[in-house]
């Protein structure tokens, strides 16, 4: 009788409304009489229904049906006018997920799924998974490790908040961060304790020189397209990062977020690869495949694999098996790659076109950043960058200001600027985006 429930929930049975006798109903519902009595009995006694001799089977006066979702929507919160393009520095193409190969490695996962991958999770992950990955990243990214030095993790913010409880017992209360960066990541740092100081960044990424004077246990880098001002770590800063850290018994945290697309030259290999002792590295299909998978990993030091699964519990809670076996195969039979290798066509085409627009429409305009990765920087003329952001908004643009990732205690000058995420609109609105985005500029002076 659900279909009685929901008559009622719905408002189409008002309160009171007087229903057919259980005999009538079931002959004209060809069912025994039998079975409708017993359904109005369960309505009655679950409260749905009142009975009453002489008076038949009524709806009860309490069942008044709850207000529409987007009744409630509408009523809680005013309108959100979703923006045309989305040029938001953080985000993938969704519509370019391989669905297709993912299922297909998602059914050959299961059908070949051991029976203890049904039982309670190993909270260091699927042997699969890290078995594949240790390949992978050696391969790809030059990464050194092995699969028991590798923990899977719901994403990168899950292994950050992970590392901020380890690190606020292991290295004083001190990281130091790129001056230019997510203010998302720092917050995660400061929940777990930590006092977060900047490093100041410039064409050849952070400068890791000044480390020593910086009094932090560890760092935080994203060597391969620093985060967001897009340029490489130099070998120098690289080597200098890794010598700092052995000097003082401290870590490198390297968050390799899109290490795989570059464009103009082979990537560059991960910092981990000079000493695995010394670097943390932490990856995630956020950019390679889909933010929604939350999936990511860490590739730690033998000294620290404890120190991270006492953290995360002895229960497997934030990544599911399914997930973590699809994947596993998905490296393993070539589909990873093969997406990748697509995935870098298509954003190298899309990053060629950007600077093309801007070339004809906008020649004043600097672009910056564009070696590698899912974004590119935008230089705008002093002052300008709050103007140019809220014109690019009035013209259905998501987008993100310079501004809005310099870490508030930075020495380092305000540059304005704009973070221009490629990656998300796909191919059939790639065109109106540059469109609206060039009418948002500001022009020469």
């Amino acid at each position: 009788m659900q279909a009685l429930r929901d008559a009622i929930t719905s408002g189409r049975l008002a309160p009171g409304t007087r229903l057919p006798a259980y005999r009538a109903l079931a002959v004209d519902l060809g069912l025994a009489r039998n079975t409708v009595g017993e359904a109005y009995a369960e309505l009655v006694a679950e409260g749905w229904l009142t009975a009453r001799q002489g008076s038949g089977t009524r709806v009860a006066p309490r069942a008044t049906p709850l207000p529409a979702a987007e009744d409630r929507a509408h009523r809680s919160a005013p309108p959100v006018r979703s923006p045309a393009y989305d040029f938001m520095p953080t985000s993938p193409d969704a519509s370019a997920f391989p669905r297709s190969a993912w299922l297909t490695s998602a059914r050959r996962a299961l059908n070949s799924a051991p029976n203890d991958a049904f039982g309670v999770g190993d909270p260091r992950g699927r042997i699969e998974l890290r078995t594949a990955l240790t390949e992978y990243l050696a391969r790809a990214r030059g990464v050194r490790t092995a699969p028991h030095r590798i923990v899977v993790c719901a994403g990168f913010a899950h292994a950050l908040r992970i590392l901020g409880a380890v690190l606020g017992g292991e290295v004083g209360a001190t990281v130091a961060v790129e001056s230019y960066g997510l203010a998302f990541h720092r917050s995660l740092l400061t929940g777990a304790g930590l006092r977060t100081v900047p490093l100041a960044v410039d064409a050849d990424g952070a400068r890791t020189a000044e480390l020593g004077v910086l009094d932090a246990g560890a760092v935080l880098l994203t060597p391969a397209h620093q985060f967001p001002t897009g340029g490489p770590l130099s070998a120098r800063r690289r080597t200098g990062a890794v010598d700092w850290a052995r000097a003082n018994g401290s870590v490198v945290l390297e968050d390799d977020y899109d290490g795989e697309f570059r464009y103009d030259r082979e990537p560059v290999g991960a910092v981990q690869g000079l000493d695995p002792d010394r670097v943390i590295y932490l990856g995630s299909t956020s950019k390679s495949l889909s933010p929604a998978l939350r999936l990511g990993w860490l590739a730690l030091p033998d000294s620290l694999v404890d120190d991270v699964l006492a953290v995360k519990g002895a229960r497997e809670l934030w990544t599911g098996v399914f997930d973590q076996l699809t994947l596993a195969d998905f490296i393993a039979c070539g589909a990873y790659d093969r997406h990748v290798r697509l995935m870098r066509r298509t954003y190298r085409r899309r990053r060629d076109r950007l600077v093309a627009v801007l070339a004809e429409r906008a020649p004043h305009i600097e672009v910056s950043g564009i070696a590698a990765g899912l974004h590119a920087v935008l230089d705008l003329p002093p002052g300008t960058e709050h103007d140019t952001v809220r014109a690019a908004r009035r013209r259905g643009l998501a987008l993100a200001g310079l501004g809005d990732f310099r870490h508030p205690d930075s020495p380092m000058p305000p540059r304005d600027g704009l973070v221009i995420g490629f990656g998300a609109p796909p191919d059939h609105a790639f065109n109106g985006a540059l469109q609206a985005l060039c009418e948002a500029l500001p022009p020469a002076l």
